[in-house]
Parts: structure tokens; C-alpha cells; sequence
């Protein structure tokens, strides 16, 4: 959402005007029939500035933001919020009053820890009107804590640079490998030496996805945010994809231009590159035009999310 800081302002009204896979990717939506796959992950969701932003991975069992809780989100285990703006968090009620509805096992939902204590008021709230129960786990997190959602998966919050506070995610494939010194070894000697306590492998993360919710480009040039410009897939906003609106305006109220990618390409060492959270003055052919034109190194691995344009 764009709100302009210290003011009061949202300019709302403008803005109605399973593993990875080295394969190729496709990255088309549900409009055109097909599903959108990047480094063999299923990606879902709408992302419209000021409207909603909900991004699903249902092969991970998640979601990232829950906009105006899409029918899609329901079914996804984990919930992670990056700020409070109402087109990010305002379904967060229905996810789990949906979730309770349909006999799905109470949810996990993971936001900033500074806005923990207001998410639970707002549900308390809704248990009084509703007399219902709203089962879920509530998690405040930190920039730099992570919490693991699978034995084999974790995910570490980042720092993002909006006009309320606001934080991304990482998510990681957590692996064990066998110590080189143990290698080539016979099964039952490999056992043994793991019943007698003898520590034989050693811990490897990888980042495969990471969300940044809302920022300004300023979250690229944190140091503390190598691994989300290695990740596999990087989900960032682009609010804004030609010279209408200027960087100046983007940054003001707390958004990237797509000219601020293209000036930071080198820097991106990601696999693929998913732009969301587009204005909705935008129409759907000037955003794939705006893709299209991208040169080296960027041309070929970023990509739209354009459904509900």
C-alpha cells in the first residue's frame, strides 16, 4: 500500500486508477490457463498495490501475506506476514476462521514482533463478535530469528525498508551430509559409528525463495541481505515499471521502481527473479512489455505476477 510517511496519506484511490529444478521455467497465470512454475516450484497468488498481495507455495505450505485471503491460501499450513498495511494482513481473520470452517489443523501465523500484541487484540476482537474460537499459533518474529517449518526447511526474516515496519523472508533447505573423513565407508560401520555418538555429518542451508513484501531498493544494498540476492527464486515488489511515476515517488512512499532493479542488475545472483505488488494503474500489456525489454543480465529469469490485471 502506499502511505506516505508522517502524513496520514494512502493513496489507495490512485491505485484503483517441491525442490528446485534446474529446468527451464514457465511463468504464466491462471488467466492464461497454466500454472506458474519457477525452479520447480508452483507459485499462486494476486499482488496488486493497494488492493491485496498474497503469494502461495503449496508444495512448501505456505503463504507469504494474505491480502484479502484468496480460496488458495486456505489450505497452506504456515502464514508469514511482512507488515500490517490492510492489502497484506487485512484476511488474516478469515485464513483462520476458513481453516477452522473446513477442519483444517489450527494454523501457524508468523508476523513482525513489533505488531504481535495488536494481531492478537484484533483477534480477540473477533472472537467477541463472532463467538468463535480462531485456533492458531501466533509467532513474532524478529529480523534474523527463523523458525523451522519442516525438519528439512527453516525460514529467517529479513530487513525491508517500508514507511511502517515491515520485514521479508528467506526459506532454506536445511541438509545433512556425510563428512568427507567418512565417505566410502560400509553402511553398518556408518551406523555403528552414529550409535557410539560420533558426530558423521555436517548441516548445509541453501536459500531457495525469499519475499520481500513492501521496500524500497535500499533492502539490495544491506549487507545483512546477501543470502536473499543468492536465493533461487527472489519474489520482490515492483510497484512501478515506466517513467509515469518516478523513483522519487516510488521511494517516498515506500516502493521499488523497476528502473532501480535494472540499475542494481549485477547484483542479483538469484535463478529467477518473481516481480509483484504492480500499481494497478498499470495495465497487464505495459508490465509485459516492461519485462520484455529487459537486457542482459536480467532478460530471461524475471518474471510477472499478473493475475487481476
Amino acid at each position: 500500500m502506499e502511505t506516505k510517511p508522517g502524513s496520514g496519506k494512502t493513496e489507495v484511490g490512485k491505485e484503483s486508477e517441491q525442490g528446485p529444478s534446474e529446468s527451464a521455467d514457465s511463468c504464466t497465470d491462471r488467466r492464461s490457463g497454466k500454472k506458474l512454475m519457477i525452479q520447480g516450484y508452483p507459485i499462486e497468488g494476486l499482488s496488486i498495490a493497494g488492493h491485496e498481495t498474497c503469494v502461495i507455495l503449496p508444495s512448501l505450505k505456505l503463504a507469504f501475506d494474505i491480502g484479502r485471503c484468496p480460496q488458495r491460501a486456505i489450505s497452506q499450513d504456515f502464514l508469514f506476514i511482512s507488515h500490517a498495511h490492510m492489502d497484506h494482513i487485512g484476511g488474516v481473520a478469515m485464513y483462520v476462521a476458513s481453516r477452522g470452517l473446513f477442519s483444517l489443523k489450527p494454523p501457524t501465523v508468523i508476523v513482525p514482533k513489533c505488531v504481535k500484541e495488536d494481531v492478537e487484540r484484533l483477534f480477540d476482537v473477533h472472537r467477541k463478535m463472532d463467538n468463535s474460537e480462531l485456533k492458531h499459533n501466533l509467532i513474532g518474529m524478529d529480523v534474523g530469528e527463523e523458525i523451522y517449518i519442516r525438519r528439512d526447511v527453516k525460514v529467517r526474516a529479513f530487513r525491508t525498508y517500508h514507511v511502517i515496519p515491515s520485514q521479508g523472508y528467506v526459506v532454506y533447505s536445511v541438509k545433512e551430509k556425510l563428512k568427507q573423513d567418512y565417505m566410502g565407508l560400509p553402511g553398518n560401520k556408518i551406523r555403528d559409528l552414529k550409535l557410539s555418538g560420533v558426530e558423521i555429518t555436517y548441516t548445509t542451508t541453501t536459500p531457495e525463495v525469499a519475499f520481500t513484501g513492501d521496500t524500497t531498493s535500499d533492502f539490495i544494498h544491506d549487507e545483512n541481505n546477501a543470502d536473499v540476492l543468492r536465493a533461487k527464486i527472489l519474489i520482490m515488489e515492483s510497484t512501478f515499471v515506466d517513467d509515469k511515476v518516478t523513483v522519487e515517488h516510488a521511494k517516498e512512499y515506500g516502493h521499488t521502481h523497476l528502473s532501480e532493479i535494472v540499475g542494481c542488475a549485477d547484483r542479483f545472483a538469484n535463478k529467477a527473479i518473481l516481480l509483484i505488488h504492480f500499481s494497478a494503474r498499470h495495465k497487464r500489456e505495459e508490465i509485459e512489455a516492461a519485462i520484455s525489454a529487459l537486457g542482459p543480465p536480467l532478460a530471461g529469469r524475471v518474471f510477472a505476477m499478473t493475475e487481476g490485471f
